[in-house]
């Protein structure tokens, strides 16, 4: 299954130790707490506790090489990043998601109806609003609290868990709508902004950072690993789950999905460690939940880690890109072509797979029943070679 990260026994062994041992709470936001299990390449470190961000309560272009091309003006005042711009602009297309949770999955006290809170963010005039899966989870009824402190019913229009997104619907006039923007061309140190429902209370908190870095993936325990996000230190907290990261023009770069309190094997306490999903992914699969209720994603049957310069050192590797195979699911295409564990694949339809160009992202390049060519480079062996592979459809519980 494309997108998890075989976890070694001893890390496994680690994790439980450390959850028993040390304390750490796995309680759940809207019944699902992210803990991270194993980090892959590019990801956290091992043990760290990885929270998704919603809320929950008891109630109711890359440069030439020779010539770098010109650069935004960043609006600033006192020398510091000014988000008021993107604020402006983009604060009344935040709203509040209110999850009143399905009392048969999670019983409130004294009869009370158990809620959950994130954030979303309108994305289209006709009513749409983007979130994360996990905030609408075990969902009874759903309600949509906008920045002016109006409320109207939602209806889950769809989901994708393997991504963490979700679409909902309201029928109401939309006070305002957000504009994508490309995080493709996203660099480290560029300046970001955050808005959300802080805690489920704090509605449209703004908070401002930098990118950290881009193509991060971290694997939580007993979830689907979230791939190729970007990395940010601007504040995330509970309740902004779903809500935009945004450049400093307000266009919407990313929907915040996690963050990182503290590290299971040290205690060290983590500060500035949140994560969001690129809009480009998130642009793609809303688009598809809008049109057909759901996402069809292609799939191979691998599970990998991605392998980078560190890796490839410390795995002694013959190359330093491509994905590591660690696992293959039975009669998937890869099964069927030949692909085994300590299989390297180094190439998608010709195309080098590294940071810059990402399994998830060429897949989603292609449709289901398309045949591609994967090159391997098997275990033990001096040379690559090619295989055909048919995508098939992802299996719903992968």
């Amino acid at each position: 299954m494309i997108g998890r990260v075989a976890r070694t026994g001893l890390a496994s062994l680690l994790l439980v130790l450390l959850l028993v041992l040390g304390g750490l709470s796995i309680s759940g936001i809207a019944s699902n707490m992210r803990v991270a299990g194993q980090s892959t390449a590019t990801g956290t470190t091992p043990g760290a506790q990885v929270k998704p961000t919603s809320n929950q309560a008891t109630s109711p272009s890359k440069a030439d090489d020779a010539v770098l091309a010109p650069q935004p003006q960043i609006p600033a005042q006192g020398g510091v990043l000014d988000a008021r711009t993107a604020a402006r602009k983009t604060g009344p297309a935040v709203v509040t998601v209110v999850n009143y949770l399905d009392t048969n999955s999670q019983p409130g006290a004294f009869g009370a109806v158990p809620q959950a809170s994130g954030s979303g963010v309108i994305i289209d005039s006709r009513g749409y609003i983007v979130t994360n899966n996990h905030v609408v989870e075990n969902q009874r009824s759903l309600e949509v609290i906008f920045s002016d402190g109006k409320k109207a019913p939602a209806t889950l229009l769809g989901t994708d868990p393997f991504s963490d997104l979700a679409v909902l619907k309201v029928d109401a006039t939309m006070p305002a709508v957000a504009s994508w923007g490309d995080s493709d061309k996203l660099e480290p140190g560029q300046p970001v902004v955050a808005i959300g429902s802080a805690l489920g209370d704090y509605q449209n908190s703004v908070t401002a950072g930098v990118v950290s870095q881009v193509h991060r993936d971290i694997k939580d325990a007993g979830s689907t690993a979230l791939r190729d996000l970007i990395q940010t230190d601007a504040a995330i907290n509970h309740g902004n789950s779903g809500g935009p990261l945004l450049d400093v023009e307000g266009n919407v770069i990313g929907i915040n999905v996690a963050v990182v309190r503290n590290s299971g094997l040290t205690g060290d306490i983590a500060e500035g460690l949140g994560f969001a999903i690129p809009a480009n992914t998130a642009k793609e699969v809303t688009q598809q939940i809008i049109n057909n209720g759901s996402v069809s994603r292609p799939f191979i049957g691998i599970t990998y880690q991605m392998i980078n310069d560190r890796m490839a050192g410390q795995e002694n590797l013959a190359v330093n890109h491509g994905v590591l195979v660690s696992d293959t699911t039975p009669n998937s295409p890869a099964d069927k072509a030949g692909i085994t564990p300590g299989t390297i694949i180094t190439k998608f339809d010709g195309v080098e797979l590294n940071e810059d160009n990402t399994l998830m992202e060429l897949l989603m390049q292609h449709k289901i029943g398309d045949t591609v060519t994967l090159t391997i480079l098997e275990q033990g062996a001096s040379a690559e070679k090619d295989v055909q592979v048919t995508l098939a459809a992802r299996p719903k519980d992968s």
